[in-house]
């Protein structure tokens, strides 16, 4: 018999991760073609791309209107793939604004949806979780929360634990990153996860290199400044931005040794807030929208805090600069409080490792791709029951 055709669906580098993961797993358990839209980690697992997540991945209400014929185009694509192939499941990512649309396209072709990483509906215009419950066959959740708010609204919903949990660990001492990129050990660090997608980038670096002029001035060292840049970025422009003199270090595919290198990290909100907590580093969580996104988004927001780490704890474990509070001063006064050499900037630290302990603790234990690959075994085994 040929390989059982699967659809799997990433959108953004997080997810395309989570799924290269997923896809691995997949084919450790069952004799599997997948195929679907993704990026350079699904590639490498051996997923057939049928268009690039580069194509689709936008923040923001407004950002979303000026990409939208490629938005269209990878739709088209994926549903007519899905229609020449018939695959039983689509295994669909986060990545909501685009992937619930996609969902309800495939469910007349016969497809059985598996949401695989639940959107953050919980926090985000909470009623799309009725389209959740009539369009996904199953929906597997990452944070312990998620489950009653699912299963509340009438979702098959389990919980597997974060996928991060085992997969987030260092692979060098501080001493050899150092060594390999030119630092001194005994100088202070900042790390700076700006972000992974273009719009990100725009919003948030101007800010961050007038925030570093400042505390540059305030902090003896001056302390030395690593980018961990996320893939598909150009490098040369964000180099570009950033005076030579600073003597800023970019790198790629090393973010967590430049995380675990670091004494603080700033970091865009979103899964890296998770992967910074894993790696037990203070850091300040930072995020910014076009204003008109903003203004349209804010009566949509269910929550208090906007980072993973303080939502996941249920209070404010680190600090969240967000929006019109992401300015120069206010990031700079943060990480002030942070890096000073004083009793009380080591209190605030301290205290907030314990907050960061308790993060990892709630994310569970590890083995969440397993158990996601486990559960989507079962329901393919059903669905060919069912067809014989």
């Amino acid at each position: 018999m040929p390989p059982i055709p699967l659809l799997l669906s990433a959108g953004e580098a997080s997810g395309d991760m989570y799924a290269a993961r997923l896809a691995t797993a997949l084919k450790q358990r069952l004799d599997v073609a997948i195929f679907g839209m993704g990026g350079p980690h699904m590639r490498a697992a051996g997923v057939e791309i049928i268009t690039d997540y580069s194509e689709v991945s936008v923040v923001g209400i407004t950002e979303v209107l000026k990409r939208l014929p490629s938005l269209i185009r990878a739709m088209r694509r994926l549903v007519d793939e899905a229609a020449r192939r018939h695959p039983p499941l689509a295994i669909l990512t986060d990545f909501p604004g685009f992937h619930l649309r996609l969902a309800r396209k495939l469910r007349p072709q016969g497809v059985r949806n598996v949401y695989y990483i639940c959107p953050q509906f919980w926090a985000w215009r909470p009623w799309r979780v009725n389209l959740v419950r009539r369009r996904f066959a199953k929906a597997l959740c990452i944070f312990p929360f998620e489950e009653k708010f699912y299963a509340d609204a009438g979702v098959p919903v389990k919980f597997i634990g974060h996928p991060l949990v085992e997969n987030v660990r260092p692979t060098m001492t501080r001493e050899l990153f150092c060594r390999k990129c030119g630092l001194e050990q005994g100088k202070q660090i900042i790390t700076l996860l700006p972000g992974s997608r273009r719009g990100e980038i725009a919003h948030h670096v101007p800010v961050l290199v007038e925030a570093l002029g400042q505390i540059r001035q305030t902090l003896p060292g001056p302390p030395q400044i690593v980018i961990a840049v996320a893939p598909g970025l150009d490098i040369p422009s964000l180099e570009a931005q950033f005076p030579s003199e600073w003597h800023v270090r970019f790198v790629t595919e090393n973010t967590y040794n430049a995380l675990a290198a670091a004494d603080l990290a700033i970091v865009s909100s979103g899964t890296a807030t998770v992967e910074t907590a894993l790696l037990d580093k203070p850091m300040i969580v930072i995020y910014r929208l076009s204003p008109l996104t903003a203004r349209l988004a804010k009566p949509l927001v269910r929550t208090k805090f906007f980072s993973m780490v303080n939502l996941i704890a249920g209070r404010a474990v680190v600090p969240e600069l967000i929006q019109d509070d992401f300015t120069p001063h206010r990031l700079a006064a943060e990480v002030q409080k942070l890096l000073s050499v004083s009793e009380e900037a080591n209190h605030r630290v301290e205290k907030m490792r314990l907050g960061l302990e308790e993060v990892r603790r709630l994310l569970g234990p590890p083995g969440a791709v397993e158990r996601a690959a486990d559960e989507i075994a079962r329901l393919l085994h059903a669905a060919q029951s069912n067809a014989k």
